[in-house]
Parts: structure tokens; sequence; C-alpha cells
């Protein structure tokens, strides 16, 4: 729907579709983020003055930005709304009568409020795709509750699972799940596009739908077998440090240089490969290591043979050796051994933008990547809240000059 801008949203297999994110924070920007890598047109619209929060929950800003806001805002336009007003109500209303998809993470009912719920959207734009993001879902006796993700994470299972079991709970040292939550919010949007291109090629109808993506539900899907774990056997899953019970060898190693290496060789055939290494070829057949389940019940057995071996040599002889084994290994990487590896760089996994000074920002790359349609960062995003309301305003809704200004003096945008 939205044609190409000064070559910032061209090419990827997004480009022609217009984003409007109602965002903030972490799980609707990423969602947007993510569908901007890919050549969506994402406009993004804040509150006028300071804008996303996001834009200060970085750590000490670098030459006037906000480390993290700039990762979740590349590819993005900014406008400034008063959403809470009825003329910037309006004024969205009619951006979202010509967008594709509108990603919001509002607490449930807040764009009804406004008169901008999903059956007053369907009347300007029954083909407009909303993805919903919420603590708890758009339903259900919990959906008007506050629900940050860290709550959401709690109640989804992982960080009752996280950590040792003779500690208290932990989180993970990232926004998890909002970032899940994201992913799924990304899925559900290419999900309902698809539907709508089907639609409209068979009989010409609407093709607008809700995607309602619940934080903790996202977190929850990743659960594995918890559930009937429990309600089948009446197995509640415990926190086990840095394994999985019965799943062995797969742990974390001591080498002789003080770097600790995973090693995870808990297939049998891998587990034969470990075992010649090492020299022990008749670990092999011992009835304690023979198979899966019989490493599983001696996991810890196991786990001090290999320590004892790994032990004896420095963290890159034991990389070396289980690579040239077929053995999965490798070290644990911080922020400066990933800038320093040359796979990190063959796949653009650390791409560098330019940014204010002619600075090189160094960011994520594209996942996943597509062979024939990659997504790319074609620019670090908007600076201040509201760069680009002339451009948005006068390209998307046909405003003048006049009625621009006149929208900035009330303070409206």
């Amino acid at each position: 729907m939205s044609e190409s801008t000064n070559g910032r949203h061209a090419g990827g297999p997004l480009s022609g579709i217009r984003v409007l994110e109602f965002g903030s924070l972490l799980a609707g920007p990423l969602c947007a983020r993510i569908l901007g890598d890919f050549g969506a047109d994402v406009i993004k619209v804040e509150s006028p003055g300071d804008g996303d929060p996001l834009r200060r929950w970085g750590q000490e800003p670098y030459h006037d930005r906000d480390l993290l806001w700039t990762i979740y805002a590349r590819n993005k336009r900014s406008i400034t709304i008063d959403l809470r007003r009825p003329e910037g109500q309006e004024l969205a209303r009619r951006l979202a009568a010509r967008s594709d998809i509108l990603v919001e993470n509002f607490r449930p009912g807040t764009l009804e409020k406004w008169g901008m719920g999903p059956e007053a959207m369907k009347e300007i734009n029954p083909d407009l795709i909303m993805v919903r993001v919420s603590g708890f879902g758009q339903s259900g006796p919990y959906s008007s509750k506050a629900g940050f993700g860290s709550v959401a994470e709690a109640m989804g299972g992982i960080r009752y699972l996280t950590g040792f079991p003779d500690r208290p709970p932990v989180r993970t040292g990232v926004s998890l799940g909002d970032s899940l939550a994201a992913l799924f919010g990304v899925i559900g949007a290419l999900l309902a596009l698809c539907k709508r291109e089907r639609n409209h090629g068979q009989n010409g109808t609407a093709g607008g739908q809700v995607v309602d993506v619940a934080i903790y539900e996202a977190v929850y899907a990743l659960m594995e077998s918890l559930v009937p774990e429990y309600v089948l056997q009446g197995k509640i899953r415990q926190r086990t440090g840095a394994v999985l019970p019965h799943v062995a060898p797969s742990n974390v190693y001591p080498c002789a240089d003080g770097v600790s290496v995973i090693i995870a060789a808990n297939a049998d055939n891998v587990f034969r490969r470990l075992c010649a290494t090492m020299g022990q070829p008749e670990l092999a057949t011992d009835d304690r290591f023979a198979t899966h389940q019989a490493r599983g019940e001696h996991q810890a057995e196991i786990d001090a043979i290999v320590a004892r071996w790994t032990e004896q040599h420095t963290s890159e002889e034991i990389v070396g050796l289980m690579d040239e084994a077929g053995v999965p290994a490798g070290p644990i990487y911080t922020a400066r051994e990933m800038t320093a590896d040359p796979h990190f760089r063959a796949r653009r996994m650390i791409i560098e933008t330019p940014i204010e000074d002619g600075v090189m920002f160094p960011m994520s790359g594209i996942v996943p990547s597509l062979s024939a349609t990659p997504g790319s960062v074609r620019w670090p995003g908007p600076l201040e809240p509201g760069s680009h309301n002339r451009e948005v305003l006068c390209e998307v809704l046909g405003l003048s000059e006049a009625e621009i200004d006149s929208l900035t003096e009330r303070q409206l945008v």
C-alpha cells in the first residue's frame, strides 16, 4: 500500500507494506522493527515531547543516541501524535486507513477507549491487520491487568526453571518475554498477510484480522512438555542449573586457561567420537554410558570424567579437538568475543551503520537470512521524536504545510 520514500523503504519482501506502530518500550517496537528490516515502511507514532520511553532505557548515550533505542528504531520514521485528544485520534485513524498493519502494545481497552478498536478500524480499513501485544491477551480474566515482560515470564513458566535448585529463581539477562512476543507478533502478521492476499485472489473479500499476542503465552509456548509432565505424571519440573536432566554429557566444562567451554555430546554417535578423542573409547561401551538413558542416569559421573579431561587442555585446544572430531562444542562468548569472531562477520551478524558525525554504529544483523529477498538496515532510525512529521503527514495524508503548522502549534503533533 505504501510508496517508497527516499530509498529508505525500497527492497525486501515486505516492500510496499505500510506498518503503523503504536508501540512503546520493547515488544511492539521490536515486532515493527523486524517488519521494517524486511522492507516495510514503518511509521512509529510517539507522544509529543519525550516520545517513547525506550529512548532513555539504555546505558549512557553515545553521540546523543541511546544504544538500545537505536537497535529498536532502525528503519523507522517517527511522527508524534497526541492520541489522548480527539483530533489526534482522528489523525491516527486517517493513517490507519492507509496502512496495512497496525502494531500496538497498550493495555487492552486503550484503543477502544480512543475509538480505534478493531470494530472501528474495520469500518475505515477492512483490510487492516492489527497486531495487539499485551501481557495477558485481549480476553480472559487477566486481560485488564498491567503486564510487563518480567511478570509474564514468571507466569509463563521460564522464571521458575531458570537458575540453580538451591537458590531463588532468576531472570535471563535480556527481555526474553517481550522479544518472544514480538517474534510471535511478526509470525501472526505474516500469516494474516498471506490470508489477506489469498482472500483477494479468490473472492475479493476483506482480509483484515486481529493478531492477539499475550506475552505470557509467548513464553509458555516454549515450555516443552512442562504441563503434561504435571497433569499426566504428577511431576513439577525444577531448576537444574547448567544442565538438562538426563541429557549427558552436555554441560559447561572447565579448561586449563580458566575459560569454560560447552560440549554437547549427548547423542550416541557423538558420544562415541568424544570418547575416542579423550583417549577413552571404552566409555562408549560401558554399561553406565552406552545409551542415552544410561548416561542420563549417571549424568554426574560422565560429567566429572569429561571435566577431568578438559581441565588438562586450554579452551582453544578443546574446541579445536572437538571440531576435528565432529563434536558440538564452543566457548561462552561476551560481546568482546562476538565482535572479534570471523564467523559473526562473515554471516553479517554485526553490521555497521553510520550515525551522526560519521560514527559507525554496530548492531545485530538480519535474522533470518533470505537468499533472494534479504532484509537490510537502511538507516539507523529517527534521532528525535517527530523527525518525520512533515514528510509523513504530507506524503501519506496529503496535508499542506499550513495544516501541519496548525497541528504543531496546537501541540497535536
